[in-house]
């Protein structure tokens, strides 16, 4: 069974490497969802491991619905990826009745070759997965990264299950993934599993001092972009 780490670090990179792990996906910000690592990780990351190296493609928190802008910055971020030398591009896009951007998901996949592209975690927001699972697969995805729509994949398990029965891609576990279910993914049929595996350390005592997190940003069916108007409104206050 092919085991895939989430790394959001060159240091987790690394010991996902040294515990044995198959290949990794890189990214950063694993506490929504992931978003896309920045250059120089991603080129000292493939200097470092030998194993392969995909990379989330994903410009933003929130939900999977992108402008012209973002999509712009996608593609320009495969390229540099493709640059580096990485093997697989993780990505997606949905358009906002939640269907597959069919078009979109086809121009990333179609730079991103040869790469390997999986369609990330965006799918288990998708309202007919199986026929979505089709309509990927037509695209040239590789790889679908599923919980199976439900809040863990140990919940979806039995809808994975199905779905790889199905598919002619690979079906990849995750969400919620660890020691205590792993081993039920492999006898369930499903051939990867997807987790971070990630404990906490480097404390730092930060009682009595402001914090740096901003809950208003954190937002999933609105997308946060500067205002021209208010930004002027400053300048002209301020100049």
């Amino acid at each position: 069974m092919l085991v895939e780490v989430c790394a959001n670090s060159l240091e987790s990179a690394l010991n996902a490497q040294r515990a044995g792990a198959d290949r990794i996906e890189l990214c950063s910000e694993l506490g929504v969802g992931g978003i896309t690592p920045s250059a120089g990780l991603i080129k000292l990351v493939k200097q470092r491991l030998d194993i392969p190296v995909h990379v989330l493609i994903r410009p933003r928190s929130g939900h999977f619905h992108y402008s012209i802008a973002e999509f712009e910055v996608m593609k320009a971020d495969i390229e540099a990826c493709k640059n580096l030398g990485v093997d697989g591009i993780v990505s997606g896009m949905l358009h906002n009745d939640f269907t597959i951007d069919v078009e979109g998901t086809r121009e990333l996949v179609e730079l991103s070759k040869p790469m390997h592209f999986t369609f990330h975690r965006a799918f288990d927001w998708v309202a007919e997965p199986t026929r979505a699972i089709n309509k990927l697969g037509n695209l040239g995805v590789d790889t679908i990264l599923t919980s199976g729509g439900h809040p863990s994949a140990e919940k979806g398990i039995e809808t994975l299950k199905e779905w790889q029965k199905q598919a002619s891609i690979s079906i990849m576990a995750g969400g919620g993934i660890n020691l205590s279910n792993a081993r039920d993914f492999k006898v369930a049929g499903l051939g990867a599993i997807h987790l971070s595996g990630v404990t906490f350390g480097n404390p730092v005592d930060v009682s009595g001092k402001i914090s740096m997190n901003s809950a208003k940003h954190l937002v999933e069916n609105q997308v946060g972009i500067t205002n021209t108007l208010l930004i002027q409104s400053v300048v002209q206050a301020v100049k």
